[in-house]
């Protein structure tokens, strides 16, 4: 028994340091922030104003308190006058009252703005990430772009709700506060404010420390969900194989690795909060040992040094809060850098004939009202720039009505063809052309109208079956998605499951059989009633009984329909008109399926091994 590894592997490790390290790069001031932040807050203004509207109230409250304490303090208790001690305490319950609510107004709005701002958020990055080229997703895990519209987005919300927005107000309210205990006592503010520059000077320097942790913690956290993801998508294989302890050990190493920097973030944070906080316990006693002092030389009023105190202690709030604002902040700046990657995607950028002049777009629809033609001269592609070529000088014409396969061995470019057929991928060399248009000219969403594919790889909906064949297309009707399933032979099984057509699939179709959601996506590709058909690897994983009934829904395609066909099963494509034979990116043999045969060649061999 091969025994399960303990560690992970050390491209694991290497992976969640290089996102470690590498995310410095990505950092973003304040000022980028806020030009991200404020196109999504700008619909919200209104609650944004009243949310800001209360602090007014707010800063009005925190001077009248301490205010009215040197007033009765020096004025009643002092003299112990006690006639207007009733109107004293009135104005103070007054006074504390509005303070309660001027602080839930601007809790409620502000809470509720940062709301409504955050969804208008996450559904403008689903948007965007809808129209990233489909290469995009070719490179980069989903859980990295799940991360980007989740856990990022929570702590951008949490520092807009009490961060940001929170800090603005505690200056406003700080300064007026500071206004005011120079106007009662101008030594004691001097004193108070000896403890700026080390406050100024220690934030300064932990915040980049804790920004840099933030970022570490986070790239480490998209790994993390990235992993995670995977292994619950692959979860039957994992337990099918006896590989969970590896799954575990390199779970854990990723989870590790995000308590680690998550720890040093919170140790950061912590002593930023204990060393302020020990800064402004000193300064409260050195006001008190000076204050006792100017009052034994009758220089200050008890009432005086009371109300600087009760004022220095709301100043102090705010002064320690700042710890966790700037924790708060830290964190949202480290999202929004992960963030910016997705903003800084460029989406497809054929997406759509708005550079087309109204006659230009007149005459390319006529151009492509019905499939005529297609043809590829001498196309040459890399999927890296300095890559190898994995098409090598491709040269091949297909007409309207013609059946062609491609065959090859795994590698040999058949897939690449419809990749860059189906636009996936535009930047090839050479020359493809659809009814004589330049293909890379041709705006992607004309061309995805263009054809029908049949995709290797299955991907259902938990919806209904007449949901995953339709996928409520513009166009696609009821009528549709019925014709479609009796094309292809589905509605042999669909009309005897419960509710037939509204039968609602599992998990990627997981209550179907491996044939039968072959079927659904075969139903799904003819829905749409296009040309011109891509089959790639058609009958794969498809038991016997299946297979031919795809068999007979290709025949019937290929009767009325132009076919470009992928197959590793020689009987799916061997009554094509032509048979193109690729290895390692070049076509090496064209003909029919009888005249290769009688060639002796590359295809002649494939045909004799498939019939051994």
């Amino acid at each position: 028994m091969i025994k399960s590894k303990t560690k992970p592997s050390s491209s694991s490790n290497n992976n969640a340091q290089g996102s470690a390290t590498g995310s410095k790069e990505r950092t973003l001031s304040l000022k980028e922030y806020w030009k991200q932040f404020l196109p999504f807050m700008s619909p919200y203004k209104k609650l944004y104003f009243l949310g800001l509207l209360p602090i007014p109230v707010s800063i009005f409250c925190s001077i009248a308190f301490p205010w009215l304490i040197i007033q009765i303090v020096d004025k009643q208790l002092t003299v112990q006058k006690w006639e207007g001690m009733p109107l004293w305490l009135m104005l103070i319950s007054f006074v504390l009252i509005a303070n309660y609510l001027a602080s839930s107004s601007y809790s409620y709005f502000i809470q509720k703005a940062a709301l409504y701002t955050m969804r208008d958020m996450r559904v403008n990055m689903f948007n965007r990430v809808l129209n990233f080229p489909r290469s995009y997703f070719d490179k980069t895990p989903m859980g990295a772009v799940l991360t980007r519209l989740t856990s990022d987005l929570e702590a951008i919300n949490e520092s807009l709700a009490s961060g940001i927005l929170a800090m603005i107000r505690d200056v406003l309210i700080t300064t007026a506060l500071l206004i005011f205990l120079a106007t009662i006592s101008w030594q004691l503010t001097l004193v108070t404010l000896i403890i700026a520059p080390p406050i100024y000077w220690i934030t300064s320097s932990l915040r980049r420390l804790l920004h840099d942790s933030q970022l570490a913690s986070r790239a480490v956290l998209s790994q993390s969900i990235g992993y995670l993801q995977e292994s619950l998508q692959g979860i039957k294989t994992v337990q099918l194989y006896n590989a969970e302890k590896e799954s575990q050990s390199r779970f854990a190493f990723f989870t590790e690795a995000f308590f680690r920097f998550q720890s040093r973030s919170n140790l950061i944070d912590a002593s930023l909060f204990s060393i302020i906080e020990g800064i402004t316990t000193i300064s409260m006693g050195l006001i008190i040992w000076y204050g006792a002092h100017e009052i034994l030389a009758v220089a200050l009023s008890v009432g005086v040094l009371i109300g600087f105190i009760q004022t220095l202690d709301k100043i102090f709030v705010p002064v320690r809060d700042f710890t966790s604002q700037i924790a708060s902040i830290q964190r949202a700046l480290a999202a929004l850098s992960n963030i910016q990657s997705l903003y800084n995607q460029p989406l497809e950028t054929d997406n759509d004939d708005a550079h087309l002049s109204p006659d230009q777009s007149k005459w390319m629809s006529a151009q492509l009202d019905s499939f005529d033609s297609l043809t590829f001269e001498n196309v040459r592609f890399r999927y890296l720039k300095n890559g190898p070529y994995v098409l090598k000088g491709v040269t091949f014409a297909l007409h309207k009505g013609d059946k062609i396969a491609l065959v090859g061995s795994t590698g040999s470019g058949k897939s690449t063809i419809l990749r860059l057929l189906t636009k996936t991928y535009s930047d090839y060399e050479g020359s493809i052309k659809l009814n004589g248009l330049e293909l890379r000219e041709i705006p992607k969403k004309w061309v995805n109208n263009f054809f029908s594919l049949m995709q290797q790889e299955v991907y259902l909906f938990n919806e209904s079956l007449a949901f995953n064949i339709g996928l409520q297309r513009e166009g696609v009707s009821d009528e549709d998605i019925k014709a479609a399933a009796k094309y292809v032979y589905a509605d042999e099984f669909i009309e005897k499951l419960p509710n037939g057509y509204q039968f609602v699939l599992a998990e990627n179709g997981s209550n179907l059989s491996a044939g039968q959601a072959q079927l659904v996506a075969f139903a799904r590709a003819m829905a749409s009633g296009s040309d011109l058909v891509l089959l790639d690897e058609a009958t794969s994983s498809v038991d016997s009984v299946t297979e031919n009934m795809i068999q007979r829904a290709i025949d019937h395609v290929f009767a009325e329909k132009t076919v470009i066909a992928i197959a590793h099963r020689l009987s799916t494509i061997q009554h094509s008109d032509q048979i193109i034979v690729l290895d390692q990116g070049e076509i090496i043999e064209k003909g029919t399926h009888d005249s290769l045969v009688s060639l002796g060649g590359f295809y002649a061999n494939l045909v004799e091994s498939t019939d051994e």
